[in-house]
């Protein structure tokens, strides 16, 4: 570990913070990673705990300046029980490693990254010795059990009581969209001025649109695109649908899917797209490095959101339909609410969970090369002018600048946005 930072010449030792995550290893949770970065630009000392992970295999390293701890988790779980086991498992780790940063470089404030909603276990008990807690909000776990299992059980009630928890624990809450603020407002009771907006805006600097790589389509005319998790709710099998009535039933044989990205279902994604007779159709990468992600989506005709319609996926801000415009690319998807909010005409809408809408829909985008370049035009010259992570900074400093005067127990800065 690096020893504690030096005062500053106004007398005041940098704060420290450090950040908690358990869903993905630092840095390749790219929202946890900007937020590190921009926090440490800002002056701060900043600290990551996470767990292992692939290409994130080291138990400790830091890079660009920030102290990253790792600790290994046995499994992914898939089931209530595995998830539980998996949660448990992490919390220790975490806590354990949380007493090796406070006793070396030291910490002021523990900024959380749900899932899991457990954290504010550890963050409540650091705050007996003075120290603040920040809820970082990144999924609604409630509606994500009920999109997972499709009931509500007293396993959906407890995820709602370890919410509202780790909302009243927190001193300060971090929502990526004005859904989740709501949430945080309604159900978790906090006051309106100590929830921020951060939405979860791509770097331009990672993401550069770049020359297509012809290879990737398979001798075929069109590739179609995809990134992000393969799990349940990411509509993977209403997309690979889509795929078998473009070729089977439209008989067009010139469209590729890539598919990039890794999850529990991949392995049963792989067998779905062979009972489904497109598996020559398909490519599955699995998680690869980002010049491999990136041009598979430079090389993309028509990117696709496939996210099931519910009432999380429907509250939920996605990353990848920010990349896609990032790097100018039409999108096809199904009519969400806050997914029509981030692409508006970036993007045309299927209907809900209507496989043949929606390769009806990609149909016609790759039959329309003038319509997929305004779209384009217009979701990138979004991402640059409003949606970017830079334009998303203040607001995570707004937030922090709000958590130092509760601190000192002040009221909050004049000019502070909450949106």
């Amino acid at each position: 570990m690096r020893p504690a930072l030096p005062e500053t010449r106004s007398g005041r030792r940098p704060r420290r913070v450090l950040i908690l995550v358990e869903n993905l290893p630092s840095p390749f949770d790219r929202r946890v990673w900007q937020e590190a970065c921009a926090l440490r630009d800002a002056g701060n000392d900043v600290s990551i705990i996470c767990p292992t992970g692939i290409g994130c295999e080291r138990k400790f390293e830091a890079i660009d300046g920030i102290p990253i701890l790792r600790y290994p988790l046995p499994f992914e779980g898939s089931g209530a029980a595995g998830y539980a086991a998996e949660y448990a498992i992490a919390l220790a780790w975490t806590f354990l490693l949380a007493w090796r940063v406070l006793l070396t470089s030291g910490f002021d404030v523990i900024h959380a990254c749900n899932p899991p909603d457990l954290f504010f276990l550890i963050g409540g008990f650091f705050k007996l010795f003075g120290k603040k807690f920040v809820f970082d909000h990144h999924d609604i776990n409630p509606e994500l059990y009920e999109a997972k299992f499709g009931r509500r059980d007293m396993f959906h009630r407890l995820l709602v009581k370890l919410e509202y928890w780790s909302f009243r624990t927190a001193d300060v809450s971090i929502a990526p969209n004005e859904s989740y603020r709501r949430i945080a407002l309604e159900r978790g009771r906090m006051r309106p001025e100590r929830v921020f907006v951060v939405r979860s805006g791509p770097s331009l600097e990672r993401l550069k649109i770049g020359p297509a790589d012809e290879r990737l389509k398979r001798g075929r005319r069109y590739l179609v695109g995809y990134v992000g998790v393969m799990g349940q709710q990411e509509g993977i099998d209403y997309l690979l649908r889509a795929a078998r009535h473009i070729v089977r039933d439209l008989r067009r044989s010139d469209v590729q899917f890539g598919l990039v990205g890794g999850g529990t279902a991949l392995d049963e994604m792989k067998a779905l797209a062979v009972e489904l007779g497109v598996a020559d159709f398909v490519t599955f990468t699995g998680r690869v490095p980002d010049s491999e992600m990136l041009a598979m989506l430079n090389t993309a005709d028509v990117c696709v959101n496939p996210d099931i319609a519910n009432e999380m996926n429907d509250k939920s801000t996605m990353n990848k339909i920010m990349e896609y415009m990032a790097l100018g690319k039409p999108i096809v998807q199904f009519d969400l609410s806050e997914g029509r909010y981030s692409a508006q005409r970036a993007s045309v809408y299927a209907a809900k969970n209507d496989a043949r809408d929606l390769a009806a829909k990609i149909v016609e985008l790759l039959d329309d090369p003038a319509k997929r370049a305004e779209m384009g035009e217009f979701g990138h010259r979004r991402v640059e002018s409003e949606l970017a992570w830079h334009h998303e900074v203040p607001n995570l400093l707004a937030a922090y600048r709000a958590l130092w005067c509760a601190a000192r127990d002040l009221p909050a800065p004049q000019g502070v946005e909450v949106r």
